[in-house]
C-alpha cells in the first residue's frame, strides 16, 4: 500500500536504568503490523535525516520504532553525545525487547535496520537474537581493525592521546575530554575524510541543538569493536547496502562481512558514504530496502 497514511507517537523505554525515547511510527488501518526497528550512527541523532527512511516504510504498511541512544537526542545519559559501540548495542537490545512488548504491532515479526555505524551494531544484536526476521545494514562499520590501519601515524598518536586523557579525567570524577564528532580534512575529529563534513551536517535539521563533540574514550574503543566477528552466527537474511567510494567504512570490509553471512544480499552502489542519504540514490536504495523487508516480513 504505498502512499498509504501512518501515525507518529513517542515511544520511550530504558536502557541500562536510563529513560530512552523513540518515535512508534504507525500505518492506519493496518493490525498488528510487522515492525523495523532503526537508529542512527556514529555520533547522530534520530532524527539526522532518518525521517524519510521511516515514512517511506511506514507508508508500505511497516511500523517502525526510531530511537536515540542513551546520551543522544532527547534520551537521557551522561555525557551527553557519548559514543559506545557496546552501550550502543545494550540499547539496541532494550529497545528491541521494548518493541516486542508493545500491544500495537507483530512483536514476533522484527527487522533491524541501521546504517553507518549502527550497520555494524545490526549485525552483532542479530547474531544474538535468532528470532528476527531480517536485518538491513547501510554502509556498514564492521572492522574497528580495519578503520585504524588505514589511519596516519600522526593522527594515531593524537587519538591515542586525547582517548587516555579523557579515560584519565572520567576516571578521576572529572568531565570528559572531547574530541570534534566530525570535521575537515586536516582537523582533528573522529571523522575528518573529504566528505565527512558535508556530507554530516547536511542531515543536521535546521534549529537542531546538537553540539558538535563527544568525549574523546570512544577513539581507543573503535579497534576492539569488530561486527564482522559476528557475521557467520546470524540466522536471517540480511540486505547489505555498501559504497564503493567510501572513505569512512570501507567497502571491501563490507564485501568480506557479507560473504561471511549465511543468507546476505549484497548491493554496492559507485558513490560515498553519504550519498545514500539523499536524492535519487536513497530513492533507490528505499525501493531496494522495502521490496526486501516486505519480503521477509509480510
Amino acid at each position: 500500500m504505498p502512499g498509504a497514511a501512518f501515525s507518529i507517537s513517542r515511544s520511550s523505554f530504558r536502557s541500562r536504568g536510563t529513560l530512552c525515547w523513540g518515535e512508534l511510527y504507525l500505518p492506519q488501518g493496518a493490525e498488528k503490523p510487522p515492525v523495523i526497528v532503526m537508529a542512527h550512527g556514529f555520533g547522530a541523532e534520530r532524527c539526522f535525516g532518518l525521517a524519510p527512511f521511516a515514512e517511506h516504510f511506514a507508508g508500505h504498511g511497516l511500523a517502525v520504532f526510531l530511537f536515540d541512544y542513551r546520551c543522544f537526542g532527547e534520551s537521557e545519559g551522561e555525557p551527553r553525545n557519548m559514543v559506545d559501540p557496546f552501550r550502543h548495542v545494550q540499547d539496541w537490545q532494550s529497545a528491541l525487547a521494548h518493541v516486542e512488548g508493545l500491544a500495537e504491532v507483530d512483536g514476533a515479526r522484527v527487522a533491524l535496520w541501521g546504517t553507518s555505524f549502527s550497520g555494524g551494531h545490526v549485525l552483532v544484536t542479530a547474531a544474538r537474537h535468532p528470532q528476527l526476521r531480517a536485518v538491513v545494514s547501510q554502509v556498514p562499520f564492521t572492522s574497528g581493525i580495519a578503520a585504524f590501519c588505514h589511519l596516519s601515524p600522526g593522527y594515531l598518536a593524537r587519538a591515542i592521546a586525547a582517548g587516555t586523557r579523557d579515560m584519565f579525567r572520567r576516571t578521576c570524577g572529572a568531565g570528559p575530554y572531547r574530541v570534534k564528532v566530525v570535521g575537515l580534512p586536516g582537523e582533528f575529529a573522529a571523522m575528518n575524510t573529504p566528505d565527512a563534513y558535508a556530507g554530516f551536517t547536511a542531515l543536521i535539521p535546521e534549529g537542531s541543538g546538537w553540539q558538535n563533540s563527544c568525549p574523546a574514550g570512544i577513539l581507543l574503543q573503535v579497534p576492539a569493536y569488530n561486527p564482522f566477528l559476528k557475521a557467520g552466527r546470524l540466522r536471517c537474511p540480511v540486505l547489505m547496502i555498501a559504497a564503493r567510494h567510501d572513505a569512512l567504512t570501507p567497502e571491501r570490509t563490507a564485501r568480506k562481512t557479507a560473504k561471511k553471512i549465511p543468507d546476505c544480499r549484497y548491493h554496492v552502489f559507485d558513490c560515498g558514504h553519504f550519498d545514500p542519504y539523499q536524492g535519487e540514490l536513497r530513492a533507490h536504495v528505499l525501493e531496494l530496502q522495502t521490496e526486501f523487508l516486505l519480503e521477509q516480513l509480510v
